[in-house]
């Protein structure tokens, strides 16, 4: 039987680069969902609920896997998707500045028979950030399209003082939680074949 064949639905850089490190091949097709914020839903929901309508949104086929994700960053009773502007970004970094916010990453993964879902929660402390230094981040262009406008894994890890949880999670696709969804589709994360070429090197 041949293994199955990995679709991302995400057109994100970062998770593509992720994926690419964690050395499983894939295509990439993306998918386009309602990204909508109900009112009625927990934050750990929304994720949740749109990450299995991005994978839902690309219906896999005999031998196919969809992979699919969505993050957000939540304070307290605020949950900070992309900034629509400057003024939008500002008023993200005024809330978060010197706070401990989570960022909540959903995931989920579909084949033909079956969606498994998982979610990832992190803790992440910014040191206090002043209106001038988001000017001058917003101007670099990081920020646009980033959950919480701003991008650990760039300039935005400037900002951060500390982080209990998963990197990978904030970044926008944990690791450990997609590696063990693709494992339990049917996905080898860690082939023979893999661990042989590289130790042959």
């Amino acid at each position: 039987m041949s293994a199955p064949s990995l679709i991302l639905a995400s057109s994100s850089e970062r998770r593509k680069e992720i994926l690419e490190a964690m050395g499983i091949a894939f295509t990439i097709r993306v998918a386009d969902v309602d990204e909508t914020i109900l009112r009625s839903e927990s934050p750990a929901d929304m994720v949740l609920r749109l990450a299995s309508a991005k994978a839902a949104a690309i219906p896999a086929g005999p031998g196919e896997i969809v992979i699919a994700a969505d993050t957000a960053v939540v304070l307290g009773e605020q949950c900070f998707g992309k900034p629509a502007d400057f003024e939008d970004a500002l008023r993200m970094f005024s809330a978060l500045s010197g706070q401990t916010h989570q960022v909540m990453t959903g995931l989920a993964v579909a084949s033909a028979a079956s969606v498994a879902t998982a979610l990832s929660v992190t803790d992440v402390r910014f040191r206090d950030i002043g209106p001038d230094e988001v000017r001058r981040y917003w101007q670099s262009g990081e920020p646009q399209g980033k959950a919480g406008a701003y991008a650990i894994q760039g300039r935005g890890g400037m900002f951060v003082e500390a982080i209990m949880g998963s990197y990978t999670g904030v970044v926008g696709l944990p690791v450990f939680e997609t590696a063990r969804l693709l494992q339990a589709a049917g996905l080898d994360v860690l082939p023979a074949e893999l661990i042989e070429s590289k130790s042959g090197a």
